[in-house]
């Protein structure tokens, strides 16, 4: 199954006052991720967003189970979960150095046209794209 992986360095503006990683900075990490995988797989989000296309997130939910501190290097690892008609959805581990799931995440997403914010399929914009996230697909746990 094919994924992407990205290191990110725990910054000190990324905590609390305990030095404990706030919760809100997992979902830039997730959107890190998913640029990362995107690229990964030769495509570019900002082409998107120069074609007038829009990928909102519709849904997300993140699972914490250890906490993640400053000075800590993880890993955002991203894949495709499920790829419909006009869902995507993604999932996430991100690992503490050693390798232990510190959370788990998923993100879904539509594509929309900018100027309306309508639905739009991607594999109408963007056959290639759309092929490629239909293959690497993991399905639905």
């Amino acid at each position: 199954m094919f994924s992407s992986e990205k290191q990110i360095e725990v910054r000190y503006a990324e905590t609390d006052q305990m030095g404990v990683v706030y919760h809100a900075n997992y979902l830039i990490w997730m959107e890190i991720g998913r640029t990362t995988l995107i690229q990964d797989l030769g495509f570019h989000y900002a082409q998107l967003e120069k074609d007038g296309y829009l990928s909102p997130v519709t849904e997300v939910s993140v699972k914490y189970k250890t906490s993640i501190t400053y000075g800590e290097t993880i890993t955002v690892r991203t894949w495709v979960q499920s790829h419909g008609k006009l869902r995507t959805t993604y999932g996430y581990e991100i690992l503490h150095a050693d390798g232990t799931i510190a959370a788990t995440a998923v993100s879904e997403h539509v594509i929309v046209k900018r100027d309306s914010f309508r639905p739009v399929s991607l594999r109408k914009i963007h056959p290639q794209w759309d092929a490629t996230y239909t293959e690497i697909q993991r399905g639905e746990d």
